[in-house]
């Protein structure tokens, strides 16, 4: 990597770009705010409503939802530019919010938490379209460090005021607190919309299916009850949803991914090792700390806000400097995150300082932290713009559908080694598992991202 090339002041706020960045980076935080709240609220909420054997609903349909959204947002994009989901994702987020803050049942609250994914998962690729076409190459690393800073205060001070809330006014004001707060960013995005350039679609590129996204988000959805409650008719389910998903992605992810097939595949596939990676590290870390290290639960969570902080850091810093080259950064990212699943075995394991639990953090939030920045980079680089929003839904779904099965696994892990009261060998065959996969990331990056599979894209 080379150190030349430092950030070119004032990319971010330049006249041109102010009102795009104000805009992204306060939908990106309210986003965030709400992921962090739901999961401090969801004890209270589901307790209220009566739906003490739905708990994990609110958080499985919104991911159902999520994956619906992000491939059909990704369609939208490719053939009418990221105009028309800028336009109506955060409206059907916002009806998302009042829905579940004024739930009168449970059945409310889902269907307001399935708005939400759909929102989310619909602005997720449209900011990343609007990215693409408002920074160029050299200044994307600057605006994605940007978007990962607006997940720190959240990841911070998010739990604690969500909890802080949900105690004082009550649990529906995680929700109808952020109302006003998103009707800012429609405004702000309004103007942005505007002054997007005609959108030209190009019919004969490659379209997601939509029954295909909807198999996978149901899939996924069994898969998940199925990993939350072990048993054999779970494995009866649960094995031909593993099928379906499996099946549904040849059509939803771009060609050879799923092979790790030098260029845009390999870059895909990436995204879906690391994220799935540290997402069960990330899910499981506070469950070791408490049971394992004897640490209470306010205390348990601490490593991960040293990883939000760490994450932050790191994006900081590869987008200081643009020359480096961005496959070596993601390279190092998945070293890093290999570092921290490996800190994270022994730790479950029980013999370790509850100190190690801080390493294995920081280096798994610093290996995302460099890591995602360079997978967007080099999927914008390797995409033509009429692919775009095709490979930016694939990149996020595959993302999402590895997070929920490392998740899972680990569910199923837990199940068959003690449960979550012993979790010491289920934890650590999954940590193990993990950074096994971190450093197969190492090795397709190196093999399927070398000089010639980077070359930028025509348009």
């Amino acid at each position: 990597m080379t150190h030349t090339q430092p950030r070119r002041r004032g990319v971010l706020w330049t006249p041109e770009h102010r009102l795009t960045t104000a805009g992204l980076l306060l939908v990106i935080t309210l986003l965030a705010f709400e992921s962090m709240g739901v999961a401090t609220a969801t004890p209270v909420m589901v307790a209220d409503l009566d739906g003490g054997d739905l708990y994990s609903w609110p958080f499985t349909t919104f991911l159902v939802a999520s994956v619906a959204a992000t491939v059909l947002s990704g369609r939208v994009c490719d053939r009418r530019g990221p105009a028309p989901s800028l336009l109506v994702a955060p409206w059907i987020f916002l009806a998302g919010l009042v829905a579940a803050g004024l739930a009168p049942t449970m059945g409310v609250l889902l269907a307001g938490r399935a708005l939400q994914g759909f929102g989310t998962g619909a602005l997720m690729v449209a900011t990343s379209v609007l990215i693409a076409l408002t920074y160029d190459d050299r200044d994307r690393p600057v605006i994605y460090a940007a978007n990962a800073a607006a997940w720190v205060i959240p990841a911070v001070v998010g739990p604690s005021i969500a909890g802080l809330v949900t105690e004082t006014v009550g649990w529906r004001w995680v929700f109808l607190g952020l109302v006003p707060f998103m009707l800012l960013g429609i405004g702000l995005l309004l103007p942005v919309v505007r002054r997007l350039p005609a959108h030209v679609a190009d019919p004969s590129v490659r379209r997601a299916g939509i029954p295909s996204a909807v198999a996978a988000a149901l899939a996924v959805a069994a898969l998940t009850w199925a990993a939350q409650h072990p048993s054999p008719v779970a494995l009866a389910y649960g094995v031909p949803a593993l099928g379906v998903v499996a099946v549904a992605l040849r059509r939803l992810l771009p060609e050879g991914t799923l092979r790790g097939r030098p260029g845009l595949p390999t870059v895909v596939a990436s995204r879906a090792l690391i994220g799935g990676a540290f997402a069960g590290m990330e899910a499981y870390l506070p469950l070791i700390m408490s049971e394992v290290h004897g640490y209470n639960a306010a205390l348990a969570g601490l490593p991960l806000t040293v990883s939000a902080l760490s994450w932050t850091a790191a994006s900081a810093v590869q987008g200081r400097y643009l020359g480096w080259s961005r496959e070596a950064l993601l390279r190092a990212g998945f070293a890093f995150v290999a570092v921290g699943l490996a800190l994270f075995a022994v730790l479950a394991w029980g013999d370790a300082p509850a100190w190690v639990a801080f390493a294995a953090a920081a280096f798994g939030g610093a290996g995302m932290g460099i890591g995602l920045p360079s997978i967007s980079v080099l999927l914008l680089r390797l995409s033509p713009e009429a692919e775009r929003g095709f490979n930016t839904s694939a990149m996020q779904l595959g993302d999402w559908i590895s997070s929920a099965l490392a998740i899972g696994a680990g569910g199923v892990l837990l199940a068959l080694a003690g449960g979550a009261a012993d979790p010491s060998a289920g934890i650590t065959a999954l940590a193990s598992a993990l950074a096994a996969i971190a450093v197969l990331g190492v090795l397709l990056a190196r093999r399927g991202l070398g000089a010639k599979a980077v070359e930028p894209s025509q348009p």
